[in-house]
């Protein structure tokens, strides 16, 4: 009985990773080279499909496409200590935590501009002079977190 297959169409909508990043992934090496029809159409097995959703979720998580070969190979491979795993995922933790360190500075920058623009009719505009200035100023000081008494006058 042989492997039922499906078009590139159909593996994409099994997956969620479109048609046009399937190609890709087949080029980079993350997915093996598709099957082909003798019309010259891809076709994608049952350990495909579970490849691209495998990277699917990598990607969802934010692995680069180097580390995502690094854990498909490491997937792959049965006898794998799982150390090598976790590193790669303490690696991509601290990956995370310095963008999101990035992206709060630039939302504060963002509030900054935002609350010292009148939003009026007038023309003068600190969002946009900002936005052309030829060298950005230094982000706002992150504002200190207030703990327990929150709402207590200070003496």
């Amino acid at each position: 009985m042989s492997e039922q297959r499906v078009t590139i169409g159909e593996a994409a909508r099994l997956t969620g990773v479109s048609a046009k990043m399937i190609r890709w992934y087949e080029e980079t090496g993350l997915l093996a080279p598709a099957a082909r029809l003798e019309s010259g159409y891809r076709t994608y097995g049952e350990a495909d499909i579970h490849t691209l959703r495998f990277v699917r979720r990598a990607r969802d998580l934010g692995f680069s496409v180097e580390a995502i070969a690094d854990l498909l190979a490491l997937w792959r491979d049965r006898g794998r200590p799982s150390a090598g795993v976790k590193a790669i995922a303490l690696e991509q933790i601290a990956v995370l935590r310095q963008r999101i360190t990035e992206l709060e500075g630039m939302a504060r920058t963002l509030e900054h501009l935002a609350a010292t623009c009148c939003g009026d009719a007038r023309p003068d505009c600190p969002i946009l002079d900002d936005l052309a200035a030829d060298e950005p100023p230094p982000p706002p000081v992150p504002r200190r977190r207030r703990g327990l008494g929150r709402g207590v006058p200070r003496a």
